[in-house]
């Protein structure tokens, strides 16, 4: 007994084509694969850019200090301490400086002087 089969030849067999689907997890999976690297990347950017240098130079700015009188005001204390100064950039300056945060300034409060402005009184 033989048993003969026939088989179509190759070019006769239907071709299957598989195409590659991705669902919605497997594009979440994918995606955050992806952007993994990415992130610590920036992260690691981000947290080593703000190293401080540190060098042999010390700073010796010292500063003229003036306390707040009752009922004066940095605008007051600018006419006083720098004359010949813009009265507006100097209480920019001095809030910047002392870190304030409004320019409103309480009496007993005691100030920093910034130094170009104490060299010329």
């Amino acid at each position: 007994m033989s048993s003969t089969a026939i088989s179509a030849p190759l070019s006769a067999r239907p071709s299957v084509r598989t195409r590659l689907r991705l669902t919605r997890r497997g594009r979440a999976v994918l995606t955050t694969l992806a952007a993994v690297p990415v992130v610590l990347a920036i992260l690691l950017g981000v947290l080593n850019s703000g190293q401080a240098s540190a060098g042999n130079t010390a700073s010796h700015v010292h500063f003229q200090y003036v306390t707040v009188e009752p009922g004066s005001s940095l605008w007051q204390i600018a006419e006083t301490e720098a004359p010949k100064s813009d009265p507006s950039q100097f209480v920019q300056d001095v809030v910047t400086l002392n870190n304030l945060q409004t320019s409103v300034v309480q009496p007993g409060q005691r100030i920093a002087i910034p130094p170009q402005y104490t060299a010329s009184h």
